[in-house]
């Protein structure tokens, strides 16, 4: 008995090399995220081109309350950071780092979701790997920054809504609202989680057939022209992306289709709760299905394509290829991508 309990019981030089270790991803995370901050807070206001609104809006609050159209969050969050007296800088910077601080939160939220049993902290560094790369998070980042963070919040709250958790999913859901209103789309079509996989699979079937046809379109025109107009309206006197976009629609159900075409490839039962996972993602494109043919149609993707890069990481952690799991490659693939981000925001990557 009690050589069986001494047995169980971690040798300390275990417990030491798993403290360093621990330290040691902490550390590199925070290298991390402090390169991508800096790059952030220091763009110019040509970066993007919401930048200079912002950072009006930043100044003009700074000196004094003003009416905007901004959503009530948002508004609240500048008016604690202008309250301070800091710069454009540090408030551009302080904005990104609280969009990692929502990220780590839904990467933490989604392996809950997938009940891992592994390391997070790895996981997290995963997740920020692929958001790095994402340019839809960069575009989150330096343009769409209120949609950006309302984005990976709406993410946990149809996690939490599938999985019948209702304080997570008003909490996370009057959160992301708070920060962007576009995110009540999202909710809206969360009770389809509460349907079956196959009636799931066959609304988003039919609605993209319905998009890529034009009927969607068609339908809205005619059945609610004040939409119509809303939809069209967005940016007056622009264009831009304006139309059914079908390499848009494809390009999303790609990303659905990627888990199940690389199940094999990947260890069980995780792969089972990712695929699972992927009804969410789903749901998510459903409002762009709808009225993702008008101007910046794709900032109705901008939630759905944030949150492929935690599916992503997770098939990154749980490859059954042991050289895609493995944490060298991992963890160097963080600081690569760290590079890659900083490229991104100075040339003005956007999609």
């Amino acid at each position: 008995m009690s050589m069986r309990a001494t047995a169980s019981v971690p040798a300390h030089g275990d417990v030491s090399v798993a403290n360093a270790r621990w330290v040691l991803g902490a550390l590199l995370i925070l290298a991390a995220c402090l390169v991508a901050d800096a790059v952030v807070a220091v763009r110019g206001f040509d970066v993007g081109t919401d930048t200079h609104v912002y950072a009006g809006f930043f100044l003009a609050m700074r000196d004094h309350l003003v009416h905007t159209r901004f959503e009530p969050g948002f508004v609240l969050v500048t008016r604690a950071l202008s309250a301070t007296g800091m710069s454009v800088a540090a408030y551009q910077g302080s904005l990104f780092a609280l969009s990692l601080l929502v990220a780590a939160t839904a990467a933490r939220r989604y392996f809950h979701y997938l009940d891992m049993r592994g390391d997070y902290l790895t996981f997290l560094a995963v997740s920020l790997m692929c958001l790095f790369l994402s340019p839809m998070f960069v575009n989150g980042s330096i343009n769409a920054v209120r949609q950006g963070l309302a984005s990976m919040l709406v993410f946990p709250a149809l996690l939490a809504f599938q999985r019948l958790q209702w304080r997570g999913a008003a909490m996370f859901g009057v959160l992301a609202a708070s920060l962007h209103y576009s995110m009540l789309l999202y909710l809206l079509f969360a009770p389809v989680l509460l349907l079956g996989p196959r009636m799931q699979k066959a609304i988003a079937g039919v609605a993209f057939l319905a998009y890529v046809s034009g009927l969607s379109m068609l339908l809205v025109r005619i059945g609610l022209p004040s939409a119509y107009a809303a939809v069209m309206g967005y940016s007056s006197g622009a264009a831009y992306r304006a139309g059914v976009r079908p390499d848009f629609a494809a390009f999303s159900i790609f990303w659905y289709l990627v888990p199940f075409v690389l199940g094999r490839l990947l260890c069980e039962p995780y792969g089972e709760r990712i695929r699972r996972g992927t009804a969410v993602y789903l749901v998510m494109l459903l409002p762009f299905f709808v009225v993702g043919w008008g101007n910046y149609s794709n900032r109705y993707l901008l939630a759905p394509w944030i949150s492929v890069s935690f599916m992503v990481g997770a098939m990154l952690y749980h490859a059954r290829t042991p050289l895609l799991r493995h944490p060298l490659v991992l963890w160097s693939g963080l600081l690569v991508s760290t590079m890659v981000f900083v490229y991104y925001v100075r040339a003005g990557v956007l999609l």
